[in-house]
């Protein structure tokens, strides 16, 4: 703990030290944005830009639309994404270049933020980039007076929807029907019901409502605030941001109260011009979170505590005791030494089956502190090596990050009560108490879960860019790169090292050519294939220079592109050594002869592959960028074909002794042996124009998606259990055909076991063999979605500023397969359960019979669970107001903006209701916040 002390107060020294210094890098200013593109290791034009890549500027975004995650509504504005680059899978994101997380940097610190979705604009980060690079551009400073920004927010949470489960009586009802239909006797006496549904005494009889007022506010509200400082001069620029925000509980009782969230961030970008060949540039970077929260895991347990339990006494969260008889000495003398006395008026209660519960745990179990520190430091240098030729310069960069996290607690022992009732004297009496646990209060703060984790990452780069004859123009890049990400608790650092070449060359902006090529290396793969080469080539055509299109009015700019590219990763592979021969001695036991000797086999675990190599994304691109009338509407347009080839699997086909079960052994190696398709079109349009006081914009993005496996190692039976051909992410389970009638239906029909009974799912025999298994499931739909899609429209009248963004995603299928709706066993019950089969129901029924059995019969992947996850969202509405700058002339403020913004505002899908639905988990929220803006 002492040198985690040491390395805080040496990284904010370093920080604020920074702070005061400044510089220039290749950065564009924010004023650039509209023309610049940060890409990979360069900035270029837009208009040179080569396909498969959109850029949003974050600086104006949050000017109209402010948020607190640094990818907030990227959606509704950017082709192609929908928390993935065209579907790969999990993009690496970059802050400055270094390997970081998304969620640690917030809007207000971001100038830029580009993604690079084709092949070609990730090929030269190597193995690590072969899914998708967020780059995400921090800003700087400028050559200006100092410049002050402070913001304010206030925002309150309103939640969705909450869980609705049965009282106790209903459930007590209906576990009774449920052990009737599994043929054993009812648990619960029809007084006992009774009384329950009287509710002449909730203490007694109690209906516990985890969602009821008593527990939890209406709202949960955060705060946040922000500054932000830059200016500079000819030799030293700097940017400095300052964050804070807090946030409370939905919680409101015990220990929850002080529930809360809390985040300081302190940003320093420094740039230093050393002569007019010598720049560099520092940027520090501390955050410090902290997390107070009880301990009662509350959400987790209102899905699965039961009003009441078979053969056990009700759990009554509190137990008054102004019912406990006075003339019960010993009942008082328990109530006198207890050490939680709530409000002076209710003792904690309990069961001997649940000595502990969530309800009790929130004021006696203690609470626990989550704390992170994170530090980020990068230094560069530029060198223009005019004098050395024209054109030609030297870039390198150094960053280290360090994190880490921990949780102290306090950990507290506490006693609950049992209560006995009875009606003495005409009325409700506790005659006596019994206790479980004891009340233990130490004091003690305990540490657990300490982490830490360190990124050291390098770069270095020679470019070169000249003209020549006005229009020949070239670029060229050589860079080397790496990082190293080290984690507490895991043997092998995440490491990415390549080199990369880039050679780009463009006539008049009219024809362009880019060559481009990293060698990678992986420490996955077998010595002799630990390297390998990456090459990717683009051509472009700005058709709108040639004569036959150059006088076109309505035509302003018409760009076509196409690229072919192989990118070697290892992404895929997930582990280390899995080209390596494993077996162990530790093996099974075996034993033999009437004296029982024993020994332990050697077993094979994993058969060698010296052969294995990358897995190769061999991707077709065909692009078009396009501007008509005069800017009035912006067309940009990606097809992609994407083949990733060459996926890890271990062989069906070997011959079956290469594999037991008993002794488990598996002689089979993995071979690069998979194939898969994605093919998909991205789309970003933009119409707009402005009216004397009035500009609007409206932005309609989107991307049309389809995937298959083109091969793949299988070995099965029937054809529709082939994964081959079939999509990536295809949702597989049994067809349903209603429920078994009668006991005859069950009899003559193919069932799942001998368990099945009137009231249960009947399924398609699919292979006619007379057993409903595995070989009976079939592909019912996709998960993914073939569509989605993005809105955004902006709208300003003098001071006035509108904004809107909206997502919406058709075509992909979900299960209802939480505890919620797959009610069977001891799980508690919802709602859903009331439209269960009964023999009276059967003709109306939507529920499988009750049953206090497994969920095998019923509760499996069907069509029956099936729904359609399409859905449109409403997920932004923000109104501003800018102070007219005639009204702050000659004051100290220069700029004064109010705002209010909505969030997560409207959900339109067939499957609302269910959507919205948290169950285990703190509930879905629309978020409302007012704020304030002032620039002095």
């Amino acid at each position: 703990m002492k040198q985690i002390h040491k390395n805080i107060i040496l990284s904010a020294g370093l920080l604020f030290a920074s702070a005061g210094l400044m510089a220039q890098t290749d950065v564009e200013k924010t004023d650039t944005l509209a023309q610049k593109v940060n890409v990979a290791f360069r900035t270029v034009d837009r208009a040179d830009l080569m396909g498969g890549v959109s850029s949003v500027n974050v600086e104006e975004l949050t000017n109209k639309s402010y948020s607190l995650y640094s990818l907030d509504n990227m959606q509704s504005l950017v082709g192609g994404y929908n928390g993935q680059l065209w579907n790969m899978g999990e993009a690496l994101v970059l802050v400055d270049g270094v390997p970081r997380e998304a969620n640690n940097i917030r809007p207000t610190e971001i100038a830029q933020i580009t993604f690079l979705k084709a092949a070609q604009a990730v090929v030269l980060y190597g193995s690590r980039g072969a899914k998708g690079v967020i780059l995400i551009t921090t800003k700087r400073g400028c050559d200006k007076d100092l410049r002050v920004s402070a913001r304010a927010n206030a925002g309150i949470n309103v939640p969705k929807s909450y869980p609705k489960y049965l009282a106790s009586a209903e459930y007590m009802t209906l576990y009774n029907e449920a052990l009737r239909n599994d043929g054993l006797d009812p648990a619960f006496s029809d007084e006992q019901i009774y009384n329950y549904a009287s509710g002449s005494n909730s203490y007694r009889y109690p209906n516990i409502n985890f969602f009821s007022d008593d527990y939890i506010r209406k709202t949960s509200q955060d705060y946040n605030g922000v500054a932000e400082f830059s200016g500079g001069g000819r030799y030293a620029n700097f940017y400095t941001n300052i964050g804070y925000e807090s946030s409370n509980d939905l919680l409101n009782f015990g220990e929850s109260k002080n529930n809360r969230n809390s985040r300081l961030n302190i940003r320093g970008n420094v740039d230093l011009r050393m002569n007019d060949w010598i720049s560099g540039w520092v940027n520090a970077n501390a955050i410090f979170y902290d997390s107070r929260h009880d301990k009662a895991d509350y959400w987790a347990n209102s899905a699965t505590l039961r009003p009441t339990a078979p053969g056990s006494a009700p759990l009554v969260p509190f137990i008054p005791i102004e019912f406990v008889d006075k003339n019960d000495a010993a009942s008082w003398t328990l109530i006198n030494n207890s050490n939680y006395l709530i409000d002076g008026k209710y003792l904690l209660g309990g069961t001997q089956l649940n000595m502990t519960n969530p309800f009790a745990a929130m004021y006696a179990s203690g609470y626990q502190k989550a704390t992170s520190r994170r530090f980020q430091f990068d230094a560069g240098i530029n060198l223009d090596l005019y004098k050395v030729l024209k054109g030609l310069s030297f870039r390198t960069q150094f960053s280290v990050d360090y994190g880490t996290s921990y949780i102290t607690s306090i950990d507290d022992d506490y006693a609950v009560y049992e209560a006995s009732w009875n009606n003495a004297f005409g009325g409700d009496r506790i005659t006596s108490l019994t206790k479980y646990n004891m009340d233990k209060h130490t004091g003690t703060q305990n540490v657990s879960g300490s982490t830490a984790y360190q990124t050291i990452y390098f770069s270095a780069q020679f470019g070169y860019q000249n003209t020549f004859a006005d229009n020949h123009h070239v670029n060229a890049l050589l860079l080397a790169q790496g990082s190293q990400q080290t984690y507490s608790g895991t043997y092998h650092r995440t490491s990415n090292s390549n080199l990369g070449l880039q050679l780009d060359y463009n006539y008049a902006g009219k024809y362009y050519a880019d060559f481009s090529m990293a060698a990678v290396h992986s420490a996955k793969l077998p010595e002799g294939n630990r390297i390998g080469l990456s090459p990717s080539f683009t051509l472009g055509w700005r058709l709108s220079e040639e004569g036959f299109l150059k006088d076109a009015d309505w035509l302003d700019n018409l760009k076509l592109m196409a690229g072919y590219s192989v990118l070697n990763q290892d992404l895929d592979i997930s582990d280390y050594y899995m080209y390596a021969t494993k077996f162990t001695q530790a093996g099974t036991w075996w034993g033999w002869s009437e004296v029982n000797n024993s020994m332990q086999t050697t077993d094979f675990l994993q058969g060698g592959n010296p052969d294995l190599g990358y897995i190769k994304r061999k991707e077709f691109t065909v692009g078009l960028d396009a501007s008509l009338w005069k800017g009035l509407v912006r067309l940009n347009a990606n097809y992609f074909v994407t083949n990733t080839e060459g996926l890890l699997a271990q062989p069906q086909n070997y011959p079956s002794y290469f594999q037991t079960y008993y002794p488990k052994s598996d002689m089979r190696p993995y071979i690069n042996m998979n194939n898969q398709r994605r093919t998909g079109v991205d789309l970003s349009v933009n119409v707009g124009k402005k009216h004397g006081d009035f500009e609007w914009n409206v932005g309609l993005v989107g991307m049309y998606y389809t995937s298959k496996n083109t091969k793949w190692d299988e070995n099965v039976k029937y054809d529709w259990l082939k994964a081959e051909g079939e999509a990536i992410d295809a949702l597989r389970g049994y067809q349903c055909i209603g429920f078994f009638k009668d006991a005859a239906d069950v009899e003559s029909s193919a069932k799942v076991n001998a368990n099945t009974k009137p009231g249960d799912l009947k399924y398609v025999d699919q292979n006619n063999d007379g057993v409903i298994n595995e070989q009976d499931q079939v592909v019912l739909g996709k998960w993914g979605a073939s569509w989605v899609m993005g809105l955004n429209l902006t709208a300003k009248y003098k001071g006035f500023t509108l904004f809107v963004a909206g997502t919406g995603s058709f075509g992909g299928k979900g299960l209802k397969n939480n505890s919620y709706m797959h009610v069977y066993g001891d799980r508690k019950y919802s709602e859903v359960v009331r439209g269960r089969w009964t023999e009276e129901t059967a003709d109306i029924a939507t529920y499988p019979r009750l049953t206090t059995q497994g969920g095998d019969l019923n509760f499996v992947a069907s069509d029956f669970w099936l729904y359609d996850t399409s859905r449109f969202d409403l997920n932004r509405v923000q109104l501003s107001y800018d102070f007219p700058a005639a009204m702050l002339k000659g004051k100290l403020v220069k700029g004064l903006q109010i705002y209010a913004n909505g969030t997560s505002l409207l959900t339109l899908a067939k499957e609302r209701k269910y959507m919205e639905m948290n169950v285990g988990t703190s509930p879905q929220c629309r978020s409302y916040a007012l704020g304030v803006k002032v620039d002095f």
